[in-house]
């Protein structure tokens, strides 16, 4: 193979889609910027997809996660990463990249290692409140870390000198969302409701959000019309529960039209994850947020608490959740659509717009002037919500 001479930057990511997008998303900035992306990932993420499978040179390595489980199942997942390392150690002394890019999770360790110990540039992204065990790993190795949330918990105050807050990617539609007026409810037509439970899936929300449907005044569970994410060995049972209480329902395993259901949306039910707060802020969307409680160190509740602060939503912790508690909760916010809109102007207000374009900037030439600091958006964020 003829080596190509083009600047290159490695991307370290795999897993779930909430790493995988924004190193998708920064690919293509380094690609309109004329550099040449190189994804490094496992077998289970594959790679970006055919829009990219041509523009984006992939290499598939080993990784385990080894969190848990018994003594030997730990050895064989170190194993695996041991392998991995080699492997990425590999691609990376052929590929020679001006910088790394790791995006947290199992899939990302063995590469940001091998980076670390050849002493390449590397930048580490990460989308949560709280930081990621491979991140953490790496933090003190890392040249700068880009995070999505103003405040990172984890860190080390070394560490925290490293952070730049350049957001986290979100894609163009949601984006385009945001740019349009929020669907403010009048007094007398629907109240739309959106339901999505996130990849870690919602079971609690199945019985929990048409119970508390029904113990809305009549006056507005007559307007109700609820969209909601579910899975399909549950859907019969919640289609019966909506039937059965004469509420609008629109019931899907996933939502591949979701730019269109946030658009028209009211208020949203929702997880905390960060792709979830990252496009609630982008389309400037209000909602009820119950954070997965056994997400990894409880990071969905930390990125549930930032954006409340910001004023873009409420937490309502699943462990005292009742279906009563959630009805007075919609109930007022449905009767008070005031609410609902002022914190629709905030949640936009949390967003971080050209997140991409700021993180390649950072990857490339250390970004400075480009991104925010912590006490630059702690200030904003206080002043959005006085």
């Amino acid at each position: 193979m003829t080596a190509n001479k083009t600047r290159c930057v490695v991307l370290a990511a795999g897993g779930t889609g909430g790493h995988m997008f924004p190193a998708q998303a920064l690919a293509r900035e380094l690609l309109l910027r004329g550099l040449r992306p190189v994804l490094i990932t496992d077998k289970r993420a594959g790679g970006f997809g055919p829009d990219l499978a041509e523009q984006v040179e992939t290499h598939q390595i080993a990784a385990a996660g080894f969190a848990g489980g018994d003594w030997l199942s730990k050895a064989r997942s170190l194993a695996r990463l041991a392998w991995g390392y080699l492997q990425a150690r590999r691609v990376l002394a052929r590929v020679d990249p001006v910088a790394v890019v790791g995006f947290g999770g199992y899939a990302a360790l063995p590469t940001t290692m091998a980076a670390a110990h050849a002493k390449h540039r590397l930048v580490l992204h990460e989308q949560n409140a709280v930081i990621g065990r491979a991140n953490r790993l790496l933090a003190t190795r890392a040249t700068a870390i880009a995070t999505s949330f103003p405040t990172v918990e984890g860190l080390r105050e070394a560490e925290r000198a490293k952070i730049v807050v350049t957001g986290n990617p979100v894609r163009a539609a949601i984006a385009a969302v945001g740019r349009k007026p929020y669907a403010v409810a009048d007094s007398e037509g629907p109240l739309r409701l959106l339901v999505t439970g996130g990849s870690q899936g919602a079971r609690v929300f199945n019985d929990l959000i048409p119970e508390a449907l029904t113990l809305l005044p009549e006056s507005l569970r007559e307007r109700i019309q609820v969209s909601q994410q579910v899975r399909v060995g549950d859907m019969d049972k919640v289609e019966r529960l909506y039937e059965r209480n004469g509420i609008r329902s629109d019931l899907q395993p996933f939502f591949d039209d979701m730019p269109e259901r946030l658009q028209s949306a009211h208020l949203l039910v929702c997880r905390a994850g960060a792709s979830t707060i990252t496009e609630l802020a982008a389309a400037g969307r209000p909602s009820i947020l119950v954070p997965y409680p056994f997400a990894a160190d409880d990071h969905q509740t930390a990125n549930a608490r930032a954006f409340a602060e910001a004023g873009g939503g409420w937490v309502m912790p699943q462990d005292s959740l009742s279906a009563e508690m959630l009805a007075e909760r919609l109930t007022a916010l449905f009767e008070n659509p005031a609410q609902l809109t002022r914190a629709a102007e905030r949640a936009r207000g949390f967003a971080q717009p050209d997140a991409a374009r700021r993180l390649a900037d950072l990857v490339i030439d250390g970004g400075e002037g480009n991104g925010h600091t912590q006490q630059d958006l702690n200030a904003s964020n206080k002043e959005a919500a006085a």
